[in-house]
């Protein structure tokens, strides 16, 4: 299974992003093969609207079944969840204490966003 963890860096040894749509990076890990895969989405940083959308979008493409970081605002909740991809908020820490928290069943789906919109 692959799963998108919001990053700060481009290494499992960096902080988990706290924000989905602005997210500096998405590190795409592959749970089977251990293979990891970075996305810059540096576009979506600063961008004045749409960075949720256009992020979900991003990671949706990528085949991701589940999602990984701190919150997600409803817009890009609405994507993911139309692409039928999984959500877990909550998550802190490296994006590989991130990875280790959701397969011990430490993060919960999220089924509504968890902050406001432009958050």
């Amino acid at each position: 299974m692959k799963l998108c963890i919001t990053s700060q860096g481009r290494e499992l040894s960096s902080q988990v992003d706290q924000r989905f749509g602005r997210a500096r990076y998405f590190i795409i890990y592959d749970q089977e093969s251990g293979e990891t895969e970075v996305i810059d989405n540096q576009q979506n940083v600063n961008a004045a609207g749409g960075a949720g959308v256009q992020s979900g979008t991003t990671v949706a493409q990528t085949g991701c079944e589940w999602v990984i970081s701190g919150h997600v605002g409803p817009k890009a909740l609405s994507v993911l969840q139309a692409a039928g991809v999984k959500l877990a908020v909550g998550a802190t820490g490296t994006v590989e204490e991130a990875i280790q928290a959701f397969q011990d069943g430490e993060l919960d789906p999220a089924d509504e966003a968890d902050v406001a919109s432009h958050w």
